[in-house]
């Protein structure tokens, strides 16, 4: 074979043929994928959906609805973290366009028009997505809806402290820390000499007195990896039979667990009874609810005692408890404490570890969601409600394929191959070791009078 040579200066063609163009095999994870979806109407579902916010004929061409919510779930796919790497990903690949449903001739959408259509559509058609897909997997019998599971996490907001301003008169950290060294005795304080001061002051970064401007929704927090940022909170409720993502909820990041998960818990209920709408009440609606011992409070636990679902909440170590005027407090306490350590409590707790965790790490780690480019709880919940759905269509093809994401099938021919390599040497083994069953040992059996004591002479 001759070597071709790179032409630089190359005239480009006037017309092109179409049988001429470049055709490419689909990606067989987003093939099947855009099946499952078609066999249960996910194109002409949203597109009712989303007819309420486009016109019938003005401006520009518009993102038809199934392409947006495609584009949105390649993010969880793809592991991309804005939208812009979304759009540099469907016109980069001829496999994602052949799953968002692009002619050879038609251009990829930009990331402003991907932007602009999650502005134009509001949040409660992205809620009702979420919905749709969970109650897909309803259908599938991939939601039992027994045992919910609540969890949160951070999220790194798009805001720098640096930028951060006082709510009550409106001026910057650095304005903040000069009137400060002023009012001490320095004339004209250097960044040496206000370091220092900023150094020595206690409760520095409260959150009732500093916010963002352009992200008022962030809050100060200390991330997982112990770094201090402007975040937002990510709050999800997990089937704990199936691993299936059930609610989630966005609040502030300063929020206590036992305040996030009043409003995370009836999320989840209502979104079960909106599966049992369509299984013919086959789900359950939360009869159990396993959390870790952030949530655990007097409070909480009476609370779902008199909602009438059995709590398994990982309880602290405080010490010992007074009880006065606190009697149902008390029973309700000691009821969760005979649960979780209970044989039933014990196997919840793992798979809580098991099947909890799992999420945050899909979503935000290789989902590339753990730091948001968004700014608005409204905004950072569009794309987190598509997300998430994502991570449940990805347990949907699991179950129907055995890969839940498209770069699962990366490792699958190794697989295949080690998998031939060692049926083969097993084979190879036992033939031989059949073949040694019919041969007569005695051949190999070395004569006595070799091994003859040899006389000493003395």
């Amino acid at each position: 074979m001759a070597m071709g040579q790179l032409t630089h200066e190359e005239q480009t063609a006037m017309w092109v043929a179409v049988s001429e163009l470049p055709r490419s095999v689909s990606h067989p994870f987003y093939e099947k994928l855009n099946g499952l979806l078609g066999e249960h109407g996910f194109d002409e579902f949203v597109e009712a959906q989303c007819r309420p916010f486009y016109a019938e004929k003005m401006g520009r061409p518009s993102l038809a609805p199934g392409q947006y919510f495609r584009l949105l779930l390649l993010g969880y796919f793809e592991g991309l973290d804005s939208e812009r790497g979304i759009a540099w990903r469907a016109a980069d690949s001829l496999g994602v366009r052949a799953f968002l449903g692009l002619a050879l001739t038609e251009a990829a959408p930009d990331h402003s028009t991907i932007s602009r259509t999650r502005r134009l559509i509001d949040l409660d058609t992205h809620r009702t997505v979420f919905t749709w897909v969970v109650q897909c997997l309803g259908i599938a019998g991939l939601i039992k809806g027994k045992t919910l599971a609540i969890d949160a996490t951070t999220l790194e907001a798009n805001a720098a402290l640096r930028s951060i301003v006082r709510r009550d008169t409106g001026e910057s950290y650095n304005e903040f820390l000069t009137k400060l060294a002023k009012a001490s005795g320095i004339e004209t304080p250097t960044r040496a000499d206000l370091a220092k001061l900023d150094r020595k002051r206690k409760k520095k970064g409260s959150n009732e007195d500093w916010e963002h401007p352009y992200d008022p929704d962030a809050r100060i927090a200390k991330m997982k990896d112990g770094g201090t940022h402007l975040a937002h909170k990510a709050e999800h409720a997990v089937d704990l039979e199936t691993g299936a993502i059930i609610a989630v909820t966005l609040q502030e990041a300063d929020q206590g667990d036992t305040t996030t998960i009043q409003t995370t818990l009836p999320e989840a209920i209502e979104q079960l009874e909106a599966v049992a709408a369509v299984t013919d009440d086959v789900v359950r609606t939360g009869e159990e609810v396993v959390t870790d011992k952030g949530y655990h409070s007097k409070q909480t636990v009476l609370d779902m005692q008199s909602l009438g679902v059995r709590s398994y909440l990982s309880e602290p170590d405080r010490g010992r408890q007074h009880w006065i005027d606190q009697y149902a407090e008390r029973d309700a306490v000691y009821a969760n404490r005979r649960r979780i350590r209970g044989e039933r409590g014990q196997q919840l707790m793992r798979r809580r570890g098991e099947l909890l965790e799992r999420p945050n790490a899909h979503l935000y780690e290789t989902g590339g969601m753990r730091r948001t480019h968004l700014r608005g709880h409204g905004n950072i919940l569009k794309r987190l409600l598509v997300h998430v759905a994502a991570c449940n269509l990805g347990l949907w093809m699991r179950t129907v394929t055995g890969i839940g994401t498209p770069r699962g099938l990366q490792g699958r021919l190794a697989a295949v191959l080690a998998f031939c390599f060692t049926l083969r040497m097993l084979l190879r083994d036992r033939v031989t070791a059949h073949r040694c069953r019919g041969l007569d040992l005695r051949l190999f059996e070395i004569p006595s009078h070799r091994f003859e004591p040899i006389p000493c002479v003395m």
